[in-house]
């Protein structure tokens, strides 16, 4: 388990960008991860999506999972950020919304990592609430040395 010092150190996102509050389970043999964000009407992008009907945006939720994806990508590469590499989020596909999460909601993300090729690396990724699948996608990462 990671904890949000732990996934600071993983991610160079900060606040109100930084979209993964822990990391449950990391598994490097079956190249597999599960965190999760607490989604609090706290959140800014409430204040305008929407005001009288709070839904957390769909690029956010995307957002969420690319980041767990990307703590995936610095563990199984035993690097961070400071070692002068990052990953970009370049694409998405088979991206697909199934339903709204609002505040209240505990966001899981999974990702599993597919395949990289020449510094481009893939990845099956999940976000559910509750036994609910709310998002899925296959998430595409660069990684480039700074």
């Amino acid at each position: 388990m990671l904890d949000i010092n732990q996934i600071r150190q993983l991610l160079p996102h900060r606040y109100p960008f930084l979209l993964v509050d822990r990391v449950e389970t990391l598994d490097l043999e079956e190249k597999t991860i599960k965190a999760y964000k607490n989604i609090s009407i706290n959140e800014p992008f409430f204040n305008g999506h929407f005001p009288q009907h709070p839904i957390m945006p769909g690029v956010l939720i995307t957002e969420a999972m690319a980041q767990a994806a990307g703590i995936l990508g610095f563990k199984m590469m035993n690097s961070t950020p400071d070692d002068g590499t990052l990953y970009y989020f370049v694409g998405s596909d088979k991206l697909r919304f199934r339903q709204p999460v609002v505040p209240g909601d505990k966001l899981e993300l999974e990702a599993r990592f597919l395949s990289v090729k020449r510094g481009i690396w893939k990845f099956d990724c999940r976000a559910t609430v509750g036994d609910a699948l709310v998002c899925s996608a296959e998430i595409i990462c660069a990684e480039r040395k700074l």
